[in-house]
């Protein structure tokens, strides 16, 4: 999928949020714990009840990694049935790698060849070499971590180095990276204040934006400073969404917490649109 695509996706369905399948068995219905693949069913569940809603899907590899093979096979089966059922919806292997080239390069041919996902988040503390495999591939999207919502983010990423913080720095950087244009960024809704300074920048790219809902990111104040003329940005919500209930209704209560998110952003989108 092209940003220019993924741009389009925005304008239909009025809406820029991306869901995370971050699935927790312990979290889930208990019903679902009877089935052959309750990961799965649950994920399926959700999607039915909220593909309208969203552009994007977000499984975080960890939740599956835990499980083991059967985690592995979870994760794979909910990649087809999005590829297969929703071919609109962009894909994203929220897995964190980065590593030297070689390494790499089997990363980036696990999630973008194996799994078919649209992108994947990558690490860039190890730098271009670690990066540039994943942006070799011909539309698909490498979404760098630039500045993350989590409390230890100010150990690092935030220091003032040579007279500029490091993020900034990092920004920079990367888009001297061959194939640049297939960049996306993380950056934490808990951080709206810097979006200004980011978008000085990286005006054009997307950003994918962790932390509104459970983490108390504010979306209109994200807007407010992140949004460009694109529109250019993901906004993830994976628990205020997906655990809005525990019962036999829970596909039905992710739908009404997606969709409240939806008409907000529908709101945003008319007047910045």
């Amino acid at each position: 999928m092209t940003t220019q695509q993924l741009h389009e996706q925005i304008l239909q369905k009025k809406s820029f949020l991306c869901i995370g399948l971050d699935v927790d068995l312990t979290k889930i219905p208990q019903h679902l714990l009877e089935t052959e693949d309750p990961i799965f069913e649950f994920n399926r569940a959700i999607i039915d009840a909220t593909h309208d809603l969203a552009i994007a899907y977000k499984p975080n590899t960890a939740f599956y990694e835990a499980y083991g093979i059967k985690g592995w096979l979870s994760l794979q089966k909910t990649i087809n049935y999005i590829n297969e059922k929703h071919p609109d919806i962009f894909t994203i292997a929220d897995a964190k790698r980065g590593d030297i080239g070689n390494t790499s390069s089997m990363y980036a041919k696990a999630f973008f060849e194996d799994l078919n996902f649209d992108s994947v988040t990558v690490a860039p503390y190890m730098g271009k070499d670690s990066v540039e495999p994943f942006l070799a591939f011909e539309n698909k999207h490498t979404i760098m971590l630039a500045l993350t919502s989590n409390e230890g983010a100010f150990d690092f990423q935030t220091l003032i180095t040579n007279g500029t913080e490091l993020y900034k720095q990092v920004l920079e950087t990367s888009k001297t990276w061959k194939n640049s244009e297939n960049l996306m960024y993380v950056v934490g809704a808990t951080k709206a204040e810097y979006f200004t300074e980011i978008r000085k920048i990286v005006p054009d790219s997307f950003l994918l934006v962790p932390g509104v809902g459970a983490q108390g990111g504010s979306l209109s104040e994200v807007c407010k400073y992140g949004m460009n003329n694109k529109v250019g940005l993901l906004i993830n919500s994976s628990r205020a969404i997906i655990y809005a209930s525990k019962g036999t209704d829970f596909a039905d209560k992710a739908r009404e917490e997606a969709l409240k998110i939806q008409q907000e952003m529908e709101e945003i989108l008319k007047l910045k649109v």
